[in-house]
């Protein structure tokens, strides 16, 4: 069990897509949502995983988070018992010296949303910011998957 450290940006234009390294489609949906935890199930290419995230500090840069690799057919059921609202998006990963920026393409009701994650060591860990990470939006729920799931992208005014 371990602390996940993350900043998360909006991604500006497609400059990101000749840093790209490797891509993979991921579809995710939450047996739970609730803002103390959220239970998640994924599917990433051909595998599986359950997830669980604990409620982020107050600056929502820090938070648990446990994940267990399960079968990709016991995940693919699973997601059929999950909340309503399903997170479909290609995830195209990018060195960034050290550490790799994970830049989440959306698709379905996220359609048009391009944001970056980058797990840190430190809160206060510095990393190259390439020029196509446009605005900060750590700590803003709206970008949180766990949202987005349920008041996606599309129907923002």
């Amino acid at each position: 069990m371990g602390m996940e450290i993350e900043r998360k940006f909006l991604v500006s234009g497609d400059a990101y897509k000749k840093e790209v390294h490797e891509a993979v489609r991921i579809t995710q949906g939450y047996l739970s949502s609730v803002p103390e935890r959220s239970v998640r199930i994924r599917v990433r290419g051909d595998k599986g995983y359950i997830t669980i995230k604990g409620a982020g500090n107050a600056s929502g840069l820090s938070r648990f988070e446990w994940e267990k690799e399960i079968p990709v057919d016991e995940a693919k059921e699973l997601l059929l018992l999950c909340e309503p609202g399903v997170i479909d998006k290609t995830r195209h990963l990018v060195k960034a010296g050290d550490l790799t920026i994970e830049v989440d393409e959306f698709h379905g009701d996220n359609e048009g949303l391009v944001m970056a994650e980058v797990e840190l060591p430190a809160e206060d860990a510095p990393f190259e910011h390439p020029d196509w990470l446009v605005k900060e939006v750590t700590g803003d729920p709206r970008y949180y998957n766990v949202m987005l799931a349920k008041h996606p992208f599309k129907s923002w005014e």
